[in-house]
């Protein structure tokens, strides 16, 4: 059976009815969709450019999530931090209580120097005289050669040893010193000083001139050094130094003047500290002490409050009573520890700290029973320390475990934020437990408790700085991250969206074009039927 054969009129009515069916059914297929790109065919560049935008929000959508884990984990890490703060602050009002509580030691260590006569808290020398004291006679010097003794005035170069007539003096060029300045025999001359304070003598010069010399170098001014009558030189201290001979060049010369090298020290005990030095060795980590006693200048102790200005770096501390007694002891943050060991010329025979040893301190039991209790409450703390900072985790990341945090914030993963973590239990915070018997004895073991928490507290202040400045960041990019997919999405929806106002009059006209028509080709039609009749 051959085609069906359609008028050109009615064809050409076909094809326009088939062309507004079309038109209508992609109006309808945008109106439906609300699109009007729906596939590469409606328009291939807006469509893969939208495709493209949407992936892209797409990736960065799925990595939002990682990025609120992110901020999850570092809430968690800062809520840890404040937790450990608290716990910080508590350890510290214990280590507090050991400071507020009474001292726990019956009696300190202390020292009681002999009493100075005259010393008060203004002026701690005394005012007691030292006594001259004469020296022990040496041997016994001759002159001549009849055995006869020597006299104050005998020539220094006329001694003998009384049976011939050679000198056993001093010869020239010889010398000894009296209290650190040297006397030097020459072959003649009388007695000269040079810019020094040091003296030559000729030894054509009596004795009494050399006892003379010799009175003026240690500043005896009150009883005048002199020779027995057995020929024996007797020299006097005065009150004013101790007398010390040394030989010099060469050794023997005192010898030859039947005297040795010694110190003789004033007499008046106790008494007058001016210019005396006393030294404390270190007491626990104190810082070994070094005084001298003078009117104040220099550096020099005069009062009592200059006493304890020094004494402070060894944690010492000092009183006096209105006998002249000063007493020593250690202060509070030392209270468990001995005093070091007590030295200088203050504790030289016959001076106020001559032989002082400083005691052990004695515990107080019902005092250090309570301490005792304190560090077990320190120790606690500790304890709650450690596990709340292995307790601030979220999803398996620990920043206050040392662990570390990446988060990616595009789809390249070039955009990165490597977050570091660290130790934040209490050996990371430089805390230790304490051991009953050792720790919180005294003011000075609770102070470094409390310099130890102090530093754990700027370390924990510094981390949680560093993971709120982290954190900020990281609610940043999260929030731009969102404000970016809203950018991308709109994009996409410029290129593809259909004005779904304009489609809908499209249907309209397309469905009134659709009847005309379907009325044209009913028209066209007419013909053929105007045919049937005339065959009927």
């Amino acid at each position: 059976m051959s085609d069906i054969v359609l008028s050109a009129s009615v064809r050409q009515n076909l094809l326009s009815l088939q062309s507004t069916a079309d038109l209508l059914a992609r109006t309808q297929h945008r109106l439906a969709t609300g699109k009007n790109v729906n596939t590469a065919l409606d328009n291939p560049t807006n469509y893969f450019t939208a495709a493209a935008l949407d992936n892209r929000a797409n990736d960065i959508s799925n990595l939002l999530d990682g990025i609120g884990n992110g901020v999850q984990v570092l809430q968690a890490a800062n809520t840890g931090l404040t937790s450990l703060q608290k716990l910080v602050d508590t350890a510290k009002s214990i280590a507090n209580q050991v400071l507020q509580s009474q001292v726990g030691y019956s009696q300190k260590s202390s020292v009681e120097s002999l009493p100075v006569t005259g010393a008060t808290a203004v002026d701690l020398r005394g005012t007691t005289p030292f006594t001259n004291v004469a020296a022990t006679p040496g041997a016994a010097l001759r002159t001549g050669t009849s055995n006869a003794a020597a006299t104050s005035a005998t020539l220094i170069n006329a001694l003998t040893d009384g049976a011939v007539a050679t000198p056993t003096g001093p010869a020239a060029g010889e010398s000894f010193a009296v209290n650190g300045k040297t006397i030097t025999f020459v072959a003649s001359g009388a007695v000269a000083a040079d810019a020094s304070g040091n003296i030559t003598i000729g030894i054509d010069q009596t004795l009494d001139s050399l006892l003379g010399v010799i009175d003026v170098l240690h500043g005896n001014t009150d009883t005048a050094s002199t020779i027995d009558g057995s020929g024996q030189i007797v020299l006097n201290t005065g009150v004013a130094h101790d007398l010390t001979l040394t030989d010099s060049t060469p050794a023997g010369v005192l010898a030859k003047l039947g005297l040795t090298a010694a110190t003789t020290a004033r007499g008046g005990g106790a008494g007058n500290l001016d210019g005396k030095t006393l030294t404390i060795g270190p007491t626990g980590d104190g810082v070994a002490t070094h005084i001298t006693f003078g009117d104040g200048a220099n550096g020099t102790v005069r009062t009592l409050n200059d006493l304890n200005a020094q004494l402070a770096s060894n944690h010492l501390q000092a009183t006096i009573n209105a006998a002249g007694v000063i007493t020593i002891s250690t202060a509070n943050e030392a209270a468990a520890e001995t005093i070091g060991a007590i030295g200088g010329t203050a504790a030289g025979a016959g001076y106020a700290f001559h032989g002082l040893v400083a005691g052990a301190p004695v515990q107080d039991p019902a005092v250090q029973a309570s301490r005792a209790g304190l560090v077990n409450q320190y120790n606690n703390i500790i304890q709650q320390l450690n596990t709340t900072a292995a307790d601030a985790s979220f999803n398996g990341i620990n920043l206050l475990g040392g662990d570390t945090l990446k988060l990616i914030f595009n789809e390249s993963g070039k955009s990165t934020l490597t977050i570091t973590g660290a130790s934040m239990n209490a050996a990371g915070l430089g805390l230790a437990s304490l051991t009953v018997g050792v720790d919180f004895l005294d003011n000075g073991s609770a102070n470094s408790v409390i310099a130890s928490l102090d530093s754990a507290s700027i370390t924990l202040r510094t981390q949680a700085s560093t993971l709120g400045s982290n954190l900020s960041i990281v609610q940043i990019r999260q929030d731009f991250s969102k404000n970016l997919i809203n950018v991308l999405q709109t994009g996409s929806s410029n290129l593809t969206l259909a004005d779904t106002n304009e489609e809908a009059a499209n249907s309209q006209a397309l469905a009134t074009r659709q009847s005309i028509a379907v009325s044209a080709l009913a028209l066209a039609n007419q013909s053929q039927q105007s045919v049937l009749q005339l065959l009927r």
